[in-house]
């Protein structure tokens, strides 16, 4: 969002900025161009469908899709109602984004590194190793040019996508052997979705894409020898802590991971540009609560992991170190291996440079000095 210095403090002055300014933040370009005069409300109702990438009534992640229906559904007084489908209820979970696409389902929820196969560059828009936390990413997405790549990218697909919400940052994994030097990674079968996937495997381990209902079974019956799912509160609820032997951190590979709403884009221009708004606000107000309600529940399932007797580790500096190398090389790999992923990891890259030199100034700055009190 643009905004010239005398217009911002002229806005503090009279206690509002104009109301085209402030419902171009909030709702999207296209919608605050647009002007109360030409909106038409046809009272027309529409019946939609939403397939997800998360199990059934997941927690939290399941429910923020269910709060973003009934939001959708209450703001427009009942002219949308939404129908969620879990993974696997309708269509396979990782089938979500080619469901909405094609107009199997209105609607979607997942995470833009899932369709990796299909866009190389949308892992930039949700998770990169070692790379933004949640509100550093959040602020490049809406504030920094992430979103107009993402619309752009999306849109050959016949999909609008928009921000749903960031997990924060994660853990490390579910290890059935210690991890004390990078040799311990090599022959390593572990779930781990994009570009943590491809670090790993030059690591010499080997990544597997698998949707989240099938991870427990899978580490179980010995088909994979480590696991990274989400954090603390989901890991406990799958029971993690019951079949595997270590729980290791940083979350190197999942610093704040964005997840996403997708709309069929066909569906989406018929709508009304006030029920398009209703969808945008109601995308947002989930945004939010999702980040929050992750950072509590985390913060309490780890205390009680910790009351169990989790055997917790931390990877050795010089395997994140290693890490870190392996990351470079896939990011540049991919970068130049497609046009769009250089735009998206230039545009990325140079968002991350000045949002390193404030978080030095204030929250690194911060957190070292109450680490000494």
């Amino acid at each position: 969002m643009s905004l010239k210095r005398k217009d911002f403090l002229k806005g503090i002055a009279i206690g509002t900025l104009s109301l085209p300014v402030a419902m171009r933040a909030i709702l999207g370009k296209n919608f605050a161009q647009s002007t109360t005069s030409n909106r038409i409300n046809t009272g027309k109702r529409y019946e939609w469908k939403m397939v997800t990438t998360w199990p059934p009534k997941f927690p939290i992640l399941g429910d923020a899709c269910e709060l973003f229906a009934s939001v959708i559904e209450s703001m427009s007084d009942g002219r949308i109602r939404i129908k969620v489908y879990g993974g696997g209820e309708l269509v396979p979970a990782l089938e979500t984004f080619n469901t909405v696409r094609n107009g199997g389902a209105e609607l979607g929820c997942g995470a833009a590194y899932y369709w990796a196969g299909i866009m190389p560059a949308g892992q930039f828009l949700s998770s990169v190793p070692f790379g933004m936390n949640a509100q550093q990413l959040t602020s490049w997405i809406l504030c920094g040019g992430g979103m107009e790549l993402w619309e752009e990218l999306y849109r050959d697909y016949n999909v609008v996508p928009l921000l749903g919400g960031n997990t924060g940052c994660q853990m490390g994994g579910w290890f059935n052997r210690e991890i004390n030097s990078l040799a311990d990674l090599k022959g390593l079968k572990m779930r781990i979705p994009g570009l943590g996937g491809r670090v790993l495997q030059k690591a010499g381990g080997t990544p597997v894409l698998m949707a989240g209902g099938e991870i427990y079974t899978s580490l179980e019956r010995g088909v994979l020898d480590a696991a990274e799912w989400i954090g603390p509160y989901h890991d406990m609820l799958i029971g993690f802590h019951e079949i595997a032997k270590y729980y290791y951190y940083p979350g190197w590979q999942e610093a704040g991971t964005a997840l996403e709403f997708t709309v069929n884009k066909e569906k989406y221009d018929e709508l009304p540009e006030d029920l398009q708004a209703i969808i945008r606000s109601a995308a947002l107000h989930v945004n939010s609560w999702l980040l929050a309600q992750m950072e509590a529940s985390n913060a309490g399932a780890l205390s009680e992991l910790l009351s169990k007797g989790i055997k917790i580790r931390k990877f050795p500096p010089e395997v994140l170190g290693q890490l870190r190398k392996y990351n470079k090389e896939v990011i540049e790999e991919l970068a130049d291996s497609d046009p769009f992923a250089r735009r998206a990891y230039d545009s990325y890259s140079a968002f991350r440079k000045k949002m390193n030199a404030w978080a030095d100034l204030s929250e690194r700055e911060y957190y070292e000095s109450i680490s000494i009190m």
